[in-house]
């Protein structure tokens, strides 16, 4: 990354608030990874140029606060990861966690291998495709995204992934109340309990993170893989597992 684009937006200087969610010996990391986003995230169209002021509050930080509703020591997947926002995030704030970040563009994988890699982070995984391209194969205690599409359509990508004891655990919205009401149906296809929405950040961000979380209703009777009710197993059955390249 060039000296110029390096500081640019006052990236040089670490924000304050950031010490409120990460640990001390993963500042260093975060102040690093919002070097690359500021760089080689805009070169590459992952991040608008009009977006570097504002990384740290409106993306690294929005996206650090998920760790309060994420359980210690869980595998957590980041679903259209783009530029590792919420997934990287995570990875850096939450080094207990093991991060998988499922993304179908070449250059966002080839984006988030090079971070991970520049960092050190042993705690994550970068995969190559779409959420559905796992749907079977795959399935983690917790699923994650961020502005990746409204909650009907995430709750078909998403639920697959999520083991019998696991959660959907997307950021959000203002218009949430309004996308669950319009996701009823899909909920109920997939045997979900009603979404719980939770407010994150109230004493680190300007602008709170809304997050939905989604559980199954029952537990006990996931099947693995979890089908919608109607529907029926493909050939990819089997124990939940992890995929590594």
């Amino acid at each position: 990354m060039s000296e110029e684009r390096e500081d640019l937006g006052g990236l040089g200087e670490l924000d304050p608030r950031a010490e409120r969610v990460f640990p001390a010996d993963r500042l260093e990391l975060a102040q690093k990874y919002a070097a690359w986003l500021a760089d080689a995230g805009v070169v590459r169209g992952l991040i608008g140029p009009r977006e570097v002021p504002r990384l740290w509050d409106r993306h690294i930080l929005n996206c650090a606060v998920l760790g309060e509703v994420i359980a210690e020591g869980v595998a957590v997947a980041d679903i259209g990861s783009g530029a590792g926002l919420p997934g990287l995030v995570l990875a850096i704030a939450r080094p207990d966690l093991q991060i998988t970040l499922i993304e179908p563009l070449l250059r966002r994988t080839t984006f988030l291998e090079e971070v991970a890699e520049d960092l050190a982070l042993e705690n994550v995984t970068v995969l190559r495709g779409r959420a559905d391209a796992f749907h079977g194969e795959l399935g983690f205690d917790v699923v994650t995204s961020r502005a990746v599409a409204g909650l009907g359509k995430l709750l078909d990508w998403s639920m697959p992934l999520v083991a019998p004891a696991g959660a959907l655990v997307a950021m959000k919205g203002s218009s949430i109340e309004a996308e669950i009401e319009e996701a009823g149906q899909t909920l109920k296809k997939w045997g979900c309990a009603p979404p719980t929405v939770s407010e994150l950040g109230v004493d680190v961000l300007e602008t709170t993170t809304v997050a939905v979380r989604v559980v199954w209703s029952d537990p006990a009777r996931v099947d693995w893989p979890p089908v919608p009710k109607g529907g029926q197993k493909g050939s990819k059955g089997g124990p939940r597992k992890k995929k590594r390249r």
